[in-house]
C-alpha cells in the first residue's frame, strides 16, 4: 500500500511526522510539500495511491487548497483524502471540506493505518463470492441485502435483480430489451418502459451513487466500468 503525504517539508523529516510513520507501518510513500503550488498532478508510481494524507496541521486552509488542487488531477479524483490537523486546527474544518477524514496530530500510528485502510476501503471497488463493491454501494446476493454507506436498501424483487446484473456485466451496455429479456421473467410481457421505470427508481434510492448507472443514449443503460 502506498500514501501520497502533502506537508512540510520540516514535518517530513520528524520522527512523528507522517512520511516516518508510516514507513514504520510498512506503506510506501512519496511526499510533497504543502506550499507548492501543486498544478495538476504530482508523479506517482503507477496506480493512484491508496489515501492522501494532507498535513494541514493549524493550516487548514492550506490543506483545503491543496485538495481542491489534488482532486482537480484527474489521476488522483477518486483518491480517498484525510487531513491532519491540530486540536486547534480542528476548529477551522467546515463540513463541505474536500477531505474523506480527519486524523489528530500528533499521529497514534495503529489508529492513522486504520484510517486509512478505513477510507480506502470506502472507495474501493471489487467483485467476488457473490458480493459487488462499487464504492459506497454493496451488494451480497447470497443473503440478498444492498447497502448504501453501511445502511440497508429497501429494493423490490426487480429491483434487486436489476442492480444485481449491472453490477455484474459492470461496462457492458444494454438494451431494454435485453434488460426485460436477461434480468426479467421469461414469460414478462412488459415493454420497454418497464426498464425505465425501474432504472428511475433504483437512481431514487441510490442517491449520489446512482451517477453509476449511465444512460447511454439511442441505445440503453449501463453500470460505470472499473477504474
Amino acid at each position: 500500500m502506498w500514501v501520497l503525504v502533502v506537508g512540510s517539508e520540516k514535518l517530513a523529516e520528524r520522527p512523528e511526522g507522517g512520511v516516518a510513520v508510516l514507513r514504520e507501518l510498512g506503506c510506501t510513500v512519496r511526499h510533497v510539500d504543502l506550499w507548492d503550488a501543486l498544478a495538476g498532478a504530482p508523479e506517482t508510481p503507477g496506480k493512484p495511491p491508496a489515501a492522501i494524507l494532507i498535513e494541514a496541521m493549524d493550516h487548514v486552509e492550506a490543506g483545503r487548497a491543496a485538495a481542491r488542487s489534488l482532486r482537480s488531477a484527474p489521476a488522483l479524483a477518486k483518491a480517498p483524502i484525510l487531513c491532519a490537523v491540530t486540536v486547534t486546527g480542528v476548529q477551522a474544518v467546515k463540513p463541505e471540506d474536500p477531505f474523506d477524514d480527519l486524523v489528530l496530530v500528533p499521529y497514534v500510528p495503529v489508529e492513522l493505518y486504520v484510517r486509512i485502510r478505513r477510507v480506502d476501503y470506502d472507495k474501493s471497488e471489487f467483485s467476488a463470492e457473490g458480493v459487488q463493491k462499487l464504492g459506497p454501494l454493496v451488494l451480497d446476493a447470497g443473503a440478498h441485502e444492498a447497502k448504501l454507506d453501511g445502511r440497508p436498501l429497501v429494493l423490490t424483487a426487480q429491483e434487486f435483480s436489476l442492480l444485481e446484473f449491472l453490477l455484474k456485466h459492470r461496462g457492458r451496455v444494454f438494451t431494454r430489451q435485453q434488460l426485460l429479456e436477461r434480468v426479467w421473467d421469461v414469460d414478462y410481457y412488459g415493454g420497454s418502459r418497464t426498464v425505465d421505470i425501474h432504472v428511475r427508481r433504483l437512481r431514487m434510492k441510490l442517491g449520489e451513487a446512482a451517477d453509476a448507472i449511465e444512460t447511454v443514449r439511442g441505445v440503453g443503460y449501463k453500470m460505470r466500468g472499473p477504474t
